[in-house]
């Protein structure tokens, strides 16, 4: 903390994620926090971002947020390549971390070759990533500094009420399926491995995919018993490779060696089952959901798109400063917009919980656990799709 008492933030990368956590971040105001640095790879960037957002300094080495001992969160949203090199040294030095997911992957090693996502074997990378993950386990355990997984989706107020209502009514999950489906990505590297670790599914299926595995466990806890993924089957593909240039105009995404649509299937330890969705071929917006099918209750969580408020433009004139929804092209027609974003998708809930954890002495809702969990899960599906039968966990 600063001499004002406040928790100082630091921030690794100024793009989407970064907007999301500190919009979240700004409409919270129950612990003081000090938004002290603020760092990104290109000057211009990290300037514009450092004037929105009201940080105090602005670099583009990631070695000032080490090194500046009134940090005590550092808060990385850069794009996945980097996460594990951060997470190692931030905590190596004392200070607590907040990760977008996921947490790590595999993206090429000397010698491999290229394109990676289509000449590595999903077997070296599953097999390579599990070598990391316990490596890194041990860092976190023994570190002084709390990591915290940025996981909106187990924020979410309809899995938050999800979670109770399972809970309190001592509900058993006997099936579960959720997506989260986009026309692409507004990240310049998305549709490449190397960048991303993956294609659709570790970017947006991650989401879904971690609100089951939350619930779960929230199952798990009332029942008194451990509930675990035991097998993972699924089907990845890039289903645009296939369309014409014209065919293609209105979907944003451009994979180069990953997936734009994959769909998989886990088995738990109880025998209950869940189909996580994830494709980069929706248009109009974007489509955030679970369905719970328990044994006493059927639980929808609409995340996106809501139907709180529709709207009708005939035109876009003097809308341009108006947010309506994700990865929509125009404004034009009938559309949901999303209301109090920050707060529905789970981003202020999530931050407000960081803070308070490290404010408090608490633990995260979304730790390390979870975090681990989810991307062994998505490599597993990597493994599967690419050998065409299922993955014993």
């Amino acid at each position: 903390m600063n001499k004002k008492g406040e928790i100082c933030l630091g921030m690794a990368g100024a793009g989407r994620a970064t907007e999301l956590h500190i919009s979240a971040l700004l409409r919270y105001t129950g612990v003081p926090v000090c938004l002290k640095r603020i760092v990104a790879r290109r000057f211009e960037q990290v300037e514009e971002a450092k004037n929105r957002f009201g940080f105090l300094e602005a670099s583009l080495d990631f070695d000032d947020l080490i090194n500046d001992d009134e940090i005590d969160i550092i808060d990385i949203c850069t794009p996945p390549y980097a996460h594990e090199q951060m997470i190692v040294k931030a905590l190596n030095h004392g200070k607590h971390v907040i990760c977008e997911k996921p947490l790590s992957g595999y993206f090429g090693k000397e010698g491999d070759p290229t394109p990676i996502g289509t000449q590595v074997s999903k077997k070296v990378m599953y097999d390579e990533l599990l070598k990391n993950l316990e490596s890194l386990r041990e860092v976190v355990k023994k570190a002084p500094g709390k990591f915290m997984y940025a996981e909106n989706f187990v924020y979410a107020p309809a899995v938050t009420k999800a979670a109770e209502i399972i809970t309190k009514k001592k509900s058993r999950i006997l099936y579960a399926k959720g997506e989260e489906s986009l026309k692409g990505s507004s990240s310049p590297v998305a549709g490449e491995w190397s960048k991303t670790g993956g294609g659709t599914f570790i970017r947006t299926g991650a989401h879904p995919l971690a609100a089951v595995l939350w619930l779960k466990s929230k199952e798990s806890e009332w029942r008194g018993e451990e509930i675990k993924v035991v097998s993972v089957f699924a089907d990845m593909s890039c289903v645009t490779s296939k369309l014409t240039p014209y065919d293609h105009r209105h979907i944003a995404a451009s994979p180069y060696d990953v997936e734009d649509c994959g769909t998989v299937i886990l088995t738990f330890s109880d025998g209950s089952k869940a189909t996580i969705i994830a494709t980069d071929l929706l248009l109009g917006g974007s489509r955030n959901y679970l369905e719970l099918y328990c044994n006493d209750a059927v639980i929808n969580c609409n995340i996106t798109m809501s139907n709180m408020m529709s709207t009708y433009f005939p035109d876009e004139e003097r809308l341009d400063d108006v947010y309506i929804s994700e990865m929509l092209p125009n404004k034009m027609g009938w559309n949901n917009p999303f209301l109090e974003d920050e707060i529905i998708r789970g981003y202020c809930d999530e931050m407000r919980d960081f803070v308070e954890c490290v404010y408090y002495d608490k633990e995260p809702k979304a730790g390390f656990d979870l975090a681990y969990d989810c991307i062994k899960i998505i490599y597993a599906a990597y493994l599967s799709a690419e050998i065409g039968k299922a993955v014993e966990m």
